[in-house]
């Protein structure tokens, strides 16, 4: 049977203990999830281990191991150990006087991250934001417009009132740079040479997050950039830690090896996938080809390379190698890859309902919300892993405090389809309850009224509806137009419009739609035991998902925030 953790069995309780000489085989056997067949049952029931046991060190269990796989019986011991729980201590006091680089400064989550240690810890001693920038001037520049002055802010201006620019230029340091490059772009070398002397963790935040971003800047912002900070922190002479946030979350919470595909049907290069680029590159300038096109071609092969290795599409193939690179090169340096599933908007703090740019679900609730769609594929059975943004944060300044000083690798899955699932119904009727009671108003003043999303489980299902819904009235349009010397072009083009918009959705979400398995977080949840157990003020980091009510929290918080923030 083996040993691999990520093999599923069924333990079957026969209520007397069987021989223990092969129990050390299993040691490292413990899937999340275990049916139990009692003389009281009738049909199996599914626990949740790290539920039941999260005050035991060890859990044992006796009885016949199945292999799902090849369903041979095996009598044996059935170990489920849980670790001892790590020791926290108080995170406010881990984070006084220490030095922080955060990359990506002006994306989401990095400055939810920076509001939150500004405003949990002041007497932090630095933090360094890394912003994509030229020069000192125009760094400042985007700190000011595309951070500072969010409204995600608001809670700490009003703490501090006319003294945060005294606390913002004792604390924070700007840091023109660009990841893509060695030295992470830094071109000031007084300011770099204090940055390797100072130091004390790296948190990586900077990513290019779009689904179908061009080949060569998601290669060279996830893949190549994720080499370059660990370059970096390698020339750290304080370094505690780096941590890398993937978002979208794998199933395992298990490392990449380089070279691994997905398909398992060709083996991955990251050097070739590097030379394509290039050379696809080099041929399009050759033939004087326009930007629009080589934009185009881009992105056209992000996601041909990506879908060749098995993996949806450009995003989480290029964070995927970036990831190999990190464990293939890290050497001692103690790494943290923190991997989110779909992130929401804020549940608590700074305030409810913060969110900026158009995330996974709200590209549905934009559509849905503005009359643009009427009909989606997908499971109505299936789970959608939702997680909010300032739980993400909360995890990981945790886990940089568990793991301080330890020079080893860890990944931790940030969701909430474990614990407190979320089912895609209920995000359509989450959207259809909230947008009858507070219609979207358009560019002419009217209010969109919504209807119930037809929601069509094939794929073929799909296509037959779109034919006969809207691909057929849109050639006959078309031909009606052409004849009246286009005078139903408007029509012609907000329907041409809003088919496409529902067939970019399904090209880039698709493979997501159908998707049945849950992300084991088992290394979160110990994580999470241990902050409950050991921490002084776990309280100030919450990121348990069960805690979320979810009614409350679509219908009060988040959608109103997505039209607060993100409707145009």
């Amino acid at each position: 049977m083996g040993g691999s953790s990520n093999e599923k069995y069924v333990v079957h309780i026969l209520g007397s203990q069987q021989s223990t000489k092969d129990y050390h085989k299993y040691l490292a056997c413990t899937p999340p999830f275990i049916s139990f067949f009692g003389s009281k049952l009738r049909s199996p029931q599914l626990y949740d281990l790290r539920l039941m046991h999260t005050s035991l060190d060890l859990c044992l269990c006796f009885g016949s191991v199945y292999d799902l796989s090849s369903l041979n019986s095996y009598t044996t011991t059935f170990l489920f150990l849980f670790s001892s729980p790590m020791e926290l201590g108080s995170i406010l006091h881990f984070l006084e006087n220490r030095s922080i680089l955060v990359t990506g400064a002006t994306g989401f989550l990095a400055k939810i991250f920076t509001e939150k240690i500004l405003r949990a810890q002041p007497n932090v001693k630095k933090l360094y934001l890394l912003l994509r920038a030229a020069d000192s001037k125009s760094a400042m520049l985007r700190f000011n417009t595309e951070v500072i002055s969010k409204d995600l802010f608001r809670i700490l201006k009003e703490k501090w009132g006319g003294n945060l620019n005294s606390l913002i230029s004792e604390k924070v340091i700007i840091v023109p740079g660009d990841i893509t490059c060695e030295s992470l772009g830094v071109k000031d070398l007084n300011l770099l040479e204090e940055m390797l002397k100072e130091v004390d963790v790296v948190v990586n935040l900077a990513a290019t997050t779009n689904f179908d971003e061009r080949y060569d800047v998601a290669l060279g912002i996830n893949t190549w950039g994720a080499k370059h900070v660990l370059d970096f922190a390698k020339n750290c002479a304080k370094l505690k830690h780096m941590y890398l946030v993937r978002r979208r979350g794998l199933i395992k919470e298990d490392s990449f090896k380089l070279g691994e595909t997905l398909n398992g049907t060709s083996e991955l290069d990251i050097s070739i996938e590097k030379n394509v680029v290039e050379e696809t590159l080099n041929h399009l300038r050759a033939e004087n080809s326009s930007e629009e096109s080589i934009k185009s071609a881009m992105i056209d092969l992000g996601i041909q390379r990506a879908r060749k290795h098995g993996w949806p599409n450009t995003y989480v193939f290029t964070k995927a190698m970036g990831e190999m690179l990190l464990g293939h090169f890290k050497d001692n340096i103690p790494l943290v890859i923190i991997r989110p599933t779909i992130v929401t908007s804020t549940y608590k703090e700074p305030f409810p309902g913060w969110v900026e740019g158009i995330r996974t679900i709200d590209s549905l609730a934009v559509g849905y919300g503005k009359g643009k769609i009427t009909c989606f594929l997908g499971d109505p059975k299936s789970t959608i892993d939702v997680i909010p943004a300032d739980m993400v944060v909360n995890a990981i300044v945790v886990a940089m405090v568990a793991h301080a000083n330890q020079p080893n690798e860890s990944i931790y899955h940030v969701g909430s389809s474990v614990s407190n699932p979320v089912e895609f119904t209920w995000l359509q009727d989450y959207g259809y309850q909230y947008f009858t009671k507070h219609p979207w108003i358009n560019k002419d003043g009217k209010p969109v009224i919504v209807g119930k999303v037809t929601v069509l489980s094939t794929m073929a299902s799909f296509r037959r509806y779109m034919a006969v819904r809207y691909l057929l009235p849109l050639k006959g349009l078309q031909i009606v137009n052409a004849a009246c010397c286009q005078y139903f072009r408007v029509t012609y083009l907000d329907l041409y419009r809003k088919i496409n918009f529902v067939m970019r959705l399904i090209d880039l979400y698709g493979p997501y739609l159908f998707f049945k398995a849950v992300y084991d977080d088992m290394n979160t949840e110990k994580l999470r035991r241990a902050a409950r157990e050991s921490c002084e003020d776990a309280d100030i980091f919450y990121f348990d998902p069960k805690i979320i009510n979810w009614d409350d929290y679509f219908m009060k918080t988040h959608i109103p925030g997505v039209v607060k923030h993100v409707f145009k």
